[in-house]
């Protein structure tokens, strides 16, 4: 009884919180029902009330900028969640679902905040925001190989408990530790062992996933067809994802890092025009990036030089590593001192920290989710299939040295080996064979940066992009989706519209996403600016 009155109780301020909080909001009606319908959906053990946090609340702030990556989107301009849902239990989460349905509320769906356009926690219209970070358990499958991971782990955290059960264990994740797991997949999600095992999406086998009629699905109920587009094709798109089951890779117990940098003075040109030859090719236990920035001479600025990062993993010793280069790559002139033996699980710490971490740090920092510095950014990608031209980087070069610049980066991903092995329909992520490698352009400022020199960045990023097309894939001009850019498009209510960006990203898997929407979520609930949107009710009776 006791209980009873206590959960009475705090149902009783919760709804006296909620009440003084809508009284303040444009869409009161939609506000005080859809709560209501919330705390009438909650049970004893784990009420709505714990999980959902209203600007009002003491730890809105704090659970809203955790997993805000991108500080752009801090600007007063862009609407703030009516409330944030955190939950416990997928129960929740279908409470959710059955509420904003009936009661036309919008949803975004976060799992780590990496999305580069803020879509997992910024809207056009209000929303609500569940935040999948209570969900985040990995549990290990040794016998099988296997991992089911929850919707809100990041990759780190799966990095670090699969290696608890293992060493020789790893998963084809991203780079990033504190990227989702479900968004990475979502948008097939590549990482440093790519050319050995492809894409984090081809190396799964199963999901727990919540649809929009509040059922929970899995591979086997929810049918091939589904289960093809949520690894790649954007997943936020057809529901939300509980937890994934992936298939473990097999690593050495020792892997292979280098990081050797060149400047123009030192031939940095040559070698990134013969890098395009040899990293899609080489031996695809080995993964060579490489990154690219404009540093200053001299304290004032006046002189600048052009710095070229070489960024390897190998899967295997220095020794047999120092044979492959000096077969394949002799140009960069690797030595062993340049290189460090390390386990897989180290490796994934020094690629999360962008090669700055010292090589005793410890491998829990995988553990933090603030292990990346907050940025305000934009950026752009695209694929590349025949190699530059020497002219064409003299030409980046050039605008790179443009004052606009600013602290812009370029990053190049060699494909090839394994993902060189599957047909571009294989997973709506189309990007295979005949890709040398993808190419990241970003810009980047702090928050004391002015609006007049964020405009200048931005446009200069945009007259990149415009410089590069000769350069790059063509008709359509290939885009990368977990590195969204809305300059691509937006309003994605109709086939038309998405046709914009949707055949940039998929390639001809895009009509196949859109078909699949239409049938699992024809009134398009799942949506925000770049989601596949359903063909309308008079195109249906063609599927």
């Amino acid at each position: 009884m006791k209980a009873l009155f206590s959960f009475s109780l705090l149902a009783f301020h919760f709804a006296v919180l909620l009440s003084l909080y809508c009284a303040e909001m444009p869409v009161q009606a939609s506000c005080k029902t859809f709560f209501q319908c919330l705390t009438n959906r909650s049970d004893h053990l784990t009420p709505i009330s714990q999980v959902l946090f209203t600007p009002e609340s003491a730890s809105y702030t704090s659970i809203l900028q955790l997993g805000l990556r991108n500080l752009r989107f801090t600007s007063p301009e862009f609407l703030r969640p009516q409330v944030i849902v955190t939950p416990v239990h997928e129960s929740q989460i279908q409470s959710v679902i059955y509420c904003a349905r009936k009661h036309s509320m919008h949803i975004r769906i976060r799992c780590g905040g990496h999305d580069f356009e803020g879509l997992s926690y910024t809207a056009r219209v209000p929303f609500v925001m569940i935040d999948m970070i209570n969900l985040q358990s990995v549990i290990v499958d040794l016998e099988n190989n296997t991992a089911w991971v929850e919707g809100g782990a990041n990759i780190g955290e799966a990095y670090y408990r699969i290696a608890e059960k293992s060493s020789n264990l790893g998963f084809p994740g991203g780079v990033r530790g504190t990227v989702g797991v479900t968004g990475l997949i979502s948008g097939g999600g590549y990482g440093a062992m790519v050319r050995k095992y492809g894409l984090a999406a081809d190396n799964v086998i199963d999901v727990r996933m919540i649809n929009a009629n509040g059922e929970i699905l899995d591979r086997n109920s929810m049918g091939e067809d589904l289960f093809w587009a949520i690894r790649g094709g954007i997943a936020s798109s057809f529901g939300i994802i509980v937890a994934w089951k992936l298939k473990l890779v097999a690593v050495p117990e020792n892997v292979t890092i280098f990081s050797v940098a060149r400047t123009l003075e030192q031939g940095a040109t040559d070698l990134v025009h013969q890098w395009q030859y040899v990293a899609p090719k080489v031996d695809r236990d080995l993964y060579i990036r490489i990154q690219i920035k404009a540093v200053n001479l001299n304290v004032d600025g006046s002189e600048k030089t052009i710095i070229v990062y070489f960024e390897s993993l190998f899967l295997g010793g220095a020794d047999k590593l120092l044979s492959i280069m000096q077969t394949s790559f002799p140009e960069l002139g690797l030595v062993k001192d340049d290189c460090r033996e390390v386990s897989w699980l180290k490796s994934a710490l020094w690629f999360a920290g962008n090669s700055a971490f010292r090589f005793g740090e410890s491998v829990e920092l995988l553990l933090n989710r603030s292990l990346i510095p907050y940025l305000h950014y934009k950026a752009k990608s695209d694929y590349v299939q025949e190699p530059i031209s020497k002219e064409g980087f003299q030409m980046i070069w050039k605008k790179y040295f443009e004052i606009e610049a600013g602290a812009a980066n370029i990053l190049m991903t060699p494909y090839g080996g394994k993902m060189d092995e599957f047909l571009a329909s294989e997973l709506p992520f189309p990007h295979r064979a005949g890709n040398l490698y993808m190419m990241y352009s970003g810009v980047s400022w702090q928050a004391n940066t002015s609006r007049d020199e964020q405009l200048k960045r931005l446009n200069w990023l945009k007259s990149l992009y415009t410089d590069l097309a000769p350069f790059v894939s063509k008709n359509p001009r290939a885009a990368y989706i977990n590195y969204n850019d809305l300059d691509l498009g937006i309003e994605s209510l109709t086939y038309e519209e998405a046709s914009k960006w949707g055949f940039k990203y998929f390639g001809n898997n895009f009509e196949r996403l859109v078909r699949v929407k239409t049938l699992v979520d024809p009134d398009n609930f799942f949506r925000h600016e770049q989601s596949i949107p359903a063909f309308p009710s008079s195109s249906k009776d063609e599927l």
